[in-house]
């Protein structure tokens, strides 16, 4: 049975973490799936489905938002234990992730990192403090504790390579395609409505003058384009549209939006349909009972033609394919969702056999944290 104190917790969308222990619990929890994150990256690769720099592009992100997790761990690490120690907020609904407001306030803090870090005691000196209180006190030393979590999280915070709420776009120059250069242009948000983070990577070609990333005219530009249309409303094929028609020299070819999440777990999360019964049956032991969907839209061109664009000009423009099925409903060529999961939940989900888990692409984690492709 979830820990009471868990369910007095839990008792909106959004609920806070008050207890030390379930928040180390919390932050343990996805640092397992982080991991995992990766080897199903690099599984999703072995397949075809992710060519080597798109899968480095994604342990980046994946890399990022370890980091992240980190940081907040620390910030959160005397949560309940020192008086003032604040408290982690998390969507406890259809997402298991931090709310948007925390990874807001960690961007705010790591821009002042520096000032934080130079006005505290290093580590070593809060260190010898705390057993010279233990010694000459024989009291826990716990204003102390919190000073160097907090420390830990401004270090963390000054090292870098966060995944923030906004992570600006990065051309990846992939080959030249005759009068043309391809480029994997890549960024990630984090939906502030989802509470997730997403991942975009698009395949464009480029036949301005001067590279995309290197034109300081054009690249701003697109750069700001890309993060305006970043909204988990959008359709792909809206997004791609607008890159078609607006951007000179600019012909995007593919679309992908991969969203990590949500993070389902019986002890921490609220679910409904057919995963809360798989979570309830599997009745897995704590770090083994949960479950991360991972879904993948993935809009293709077509082929290029030559449409009227004014009253004497041409302009190339994209016929995307879409799903003859739903594509005029998702904006898409097709949609994937994948859920990563341990051996107990991935039984139970076998023995439940329910209709809208049973085209989900799903990936186990075995002994070892080994991953296993399963149909």
């Amino acid at each position: 049975m979830p820990d009471p104190s868990i369910k007095d917790q839990l008792t909106s969308d959004h609920a806070e973490l008050y207890d030390p222990v379930i928040a180390r619990r919390y932050f343990a929890k996805f640092d397992r799936i982080t991991q995992h994150l990766v080897r199903v990256a690099s599984e999703v690769e072995e397949e075809g489905r992710l060519t080597r720099t798109e899968t480095r592009v994604l342990d980046r992100y994946l890399a990022a938002i370890s980091a992240t997790f980190r940081a907040l761990n620390y910030k959160y690490l005397m949560t309940g234990r020192a008086d003032g120690a604040p408290k982690l907020t998390f969507d406890r609904h259809e997402s298991g992730f931090p709310i948007a407001q925390e990874l807001m306030t960690m961007a705010v803090d790591a821009a002042q990192a520096g000032k934080h870090l130079a006005g505290m005691a290093s580590e070593a000196e809060l260190k010898d403090r705390m057993v010279r209180q233990i010694v000459r006190d024989l009291t826990v030393p716990t204003a102390l504790q919190f000073a160097l979590s907090q420390r830990l999280y401004y270090e963390a915070l000054a090292q870098g390579g966060l995944f923030l709420t906004r992570n600006d776009p990065d051309a990846q120059f992939i080959e030249d395609r005759g009068d043309r250069r391809h480029f994997l242009i890549h960024w990630a948000v984090y939906d502030t409505q989802a509470n997730l983070p997403v991942v975009y990577l698009m395949d464009a070609e480029d036949s301005g003058r001067k590279p995309l990333p290197n034109d300081d005219r054009r690249w701003p530009l697109v750069s700001q384009g890309i993060m305006a249309q970043s909204v988990g409303g959008l359709k792909l094929l809206t997004i791609a549209q607008g890159f078609d028609k607006d951007f000179e020299g600019f012909h995007p070819k593919r679309l992908r939006r991969i969203t990590l999440g949500p993070m389902h777990s019986k002890d921490f999360t609220l679910q409904s349909g057919p995963i809360s019964t798989v979570l309830a049956n599997a009745d897995a032991p704590d770090g083994e009972d949960w479950a991360l969907v991972w879904t993948v839209e993935d809009l293709i061109s077509d082929r290029e033609e030559d449409v009227k664009d004014g009253w004497f000009s041409t302009a190339n423009r994209q016929i995307w394919k879409l799903d003859p099925l739903a594509g005029a409903e998702t904006g898409s060529t097709r949609t994937e969702r994948m859920v990563i999961l341990p051996e107990q939940p991935f039984q139970a989900m076998v023995d439940l056999n329910a209709p809208g888990l049973r085209d989900v692409r799903k990936f186990v984690v075995g002994a070892g944290g080994q991953i296993l492709p399963a149909m």
